[in-house]
């Protein structure tokens, strides 16, 4: 199993193009965000990705996170990387600065999670939750907490969590049953049971802030009756230092199929009565809240299947160069075609979420209001697709890993199942991908009867007519025909079409979308090498394109006769084998 690298050359040319990183630094407030910046904070955090974090995977995939009387135990060495991690600055990268942070771009910032997330993704959930607590408090939060929480949780002194579902209560966010009681001195009083909490335990921080949805006692039924709480495990003392513990614990830990390093905790609010919280933003309006925390970890989970892809590429190259069967394997056309289909489908991931994230920076940095809104409709409809197509790609490439390894790969001690195994859940938390899926086109697509969409659609064309290869600007010219197609077809659906449909068409879009950013990639790679530019991964942008738009390209495309199928085909109760 091969040392993991962060491909620094590979991230940076992904921010210049499908990023457009010269175009966010001309915003107001990026002028730092050049490609020297972005360059040297690379090879910063990759020197603690590679240095810190990648050290202790496997050990911590061997032992995992216990639950020992009461105490959260982690793996020897965590503590001290977390510490090296929060004393670097890394929790505040795209902080605002009146806080703490650093201002730069969230794309850059997405860059530098992919590096610890390739590295240990167990780990890396860590802080991930905390950047989008972060994103939360800044939105949502009244002075004075921000005041008392956000320094900390940009400085990574303290992290972040949320607390969404129930037993009873998973994607039905409505059907939850947390209470919380007004005190009558501001605070609340929080009773209830969450699940599936993410880092919702440990001693790597000096505080850690529970961001809980939960119902006011007059609260309506179902989500518009949601609240958000922030209730942290210390409560302040006078000087705004944590002091006594508050009446919310983790009873018990998850046993996982993968990222066994992270503690997966059942916590319990309020069993002695003494749960203090505070409302985040207005009452029953917490699910809104809650989303600008959510639809930001979206976007870092695409990551994680871009990261994870990464790495089991990075495995599966090296192995196949030095494994020999009638020469080296690397040599036989069908080690090939996978190596081929791992690297175009993480490239093409890597530039979507980048993308999605430069999108997000645009809406939030655009002096003109007609430009800002332009960019959040692009933001809104890339942030399924990204979480979704990039977690399934994640699953794809780590999958393809254990295939190029053969029997050694399904061999836990090659290391090389432990990326299958962590790319997994992905797919499942922070919406399941059938929910990314349903948002897109229930949501997204329909509400404004697909103007975004076409609104895209229109930018890719415009880009693609000018490019200089004639295949690829023919293939994508054609792809685009096949989503106007698509989209057609899909406002063109009852509820139960749409349901039935909404996986098919956010492949299509990802393939297309992927497609065109990889084109595009290659476009600008081949100007640079024109102009001199000898930086070796350019040589071989356009054969990446290339194989995308010839070989995975096709398959998403295919996408469409499943869309135009009637729903009765997934949805009569006879169609379905007993």
């Amino acid at each position: 199993m091969a040392d993991y690298r962060a491909p620094i050359e590979e991230q940076l040319f992904a921010l210049e193009t499908a990023a457009d990183l010269a175009g966010l630094a001309a915003l107001p407030g990026f002028a730092d965000a050049t490609s020297e910046t972005a360059e040297q904070i690379l090879a910063e955090s990759a020197r603690l990705a590679q240095e810190g974090f990648a050290p202790l995977n496997a050990v911590g995939d061997r032992e995992g996170a216990r639950l020992q009387d009461g105490k959260m135990v982690l793996p020897a060495g965590f503590a001290e990387v977390y510490r090296d991690y929060a004393a670097a600055g890394w929790n505040g990268l795209a902080a605002d600065p009146a806080h703490g942070g650093q201002g730069l771009p969230f794309a850059l910032s997405v860059a530098v999670q992919e590096q610890f997330t390739a590295a240990n993704m167990a780990f890396s959930l860590c802080p991930m939750l905390s950047l989008s607590a972060i994103e939360a408090l800044q939105a949502h939060g009244d002075a004075g907490m921000k005041a008392a929480y956000l320094p900390h949780l940009v400085s990574g002194n303290w992290t972040g969590t949320m607390l969404l579902t129930e037993p009873q209560a998973g994607s039905d966010v409505g059907a939850l049953r947390t209470s919380a009681a007004p005190a009558g001195d501001g605070s609340y009083r929080l009773r209830g049971q969450k699940i599936f909490i993410t880092w919702g335990e440990h001693d790597l921080a000096e505080n850690i802030v529970h961001f809980v949805l939960a119902r006011l006692p007059d609260a309506p039924a179902g989500s518009k009756g949601i609240s958000l709480f922030l209730v942290p495990k210390y409560l302040l003392d006078a000087e705004g230092r944590p002091g006594a513990r508050n009446d919310i614990t983790c009873v018990a830990i998850e046993h996982k199929m993968g990222i066994h390093a992270s503690p997966t905790c059942t916590m319990a609010l309020g069993e002695e009565g003494a749960c203090v919280g505070w409302l985040v933003g207005e009452p029953h309006g917490g699910l809104a809240a809650m989303f600008t925390m959510m639809n930001h970890a979206r976007i870092n989970v695409g990551v994680q299947g871009v990261a994870i892809a990464e790495r089991a590429w990075q495995d599966a190259r090296a192995y196949a160069a030095e494994r020999v069967q009638f020469g080296p394997i690397i040599a036989h056309p069908d080690v090939r075609r996978m190596l081929m289909t791992m690297a175009a489908l993480t490239q093409a991931a890597r530039a979507l979420v980048y993308a999605n994230a430069a999108a997000v920076d645009r809406a939030h940095k655009e002096p003109d209001a007609a430009r800002c809104a332009y960019w959040k409709r692009r933001a809104d409809l890339l942030t399924p697709i990204s979480k979704a197509w990039a977690t399934d790609i994640g699953i794809a490439v780590s999958s393809l890993a254990i295939q190029v390894y053969g029997g050694a790969g399904y061999i836990e001690e090659t290391g090389v199942a432990r990326h299958y195994r962590d790319a997994r859940i992905a797919a499942i938390y922070e919406g399941t991908n059938g929910i990314q899926a349903m948002d897109l086109a229930g949501r997204k697509l329909r509400l404004d009867n697909g103007a975004a969409l076409a609104e895209l659609e229109t930018a890719m064309a415009a880009d693609i007519a000018a490019w200089r290869d004639e295949r690829a600007r023919a293939a994508m010219a054609a792809a685009l025909d096949v989503l106007a197609q698509a989209r057609t077809a899909m406002l063109a659906h009852d509820q139960a079409g749409l349901g039935a449909a909404a996986s098919p068409f956010l492949a299509l879009c990802g393939g297309v979308v992927g497609g065109w950013l990889l084109g595009l990639e290659a476009e600008r790679a081949d100007a640079a090498r024109a102009a001199g530019d000898g930086r070796p991964h350019l040589a071989a942008k356009r054969a990446v394109a290339a194989y995308f738009l010839t070989q995975q390209l096709p398959i998403a495309l295919a996408h469409l006769a499943a869309i135009r199928a009637e729903p009765a085909m997934v949805m009569d109760d006879a169609t379905l084998p007993s």
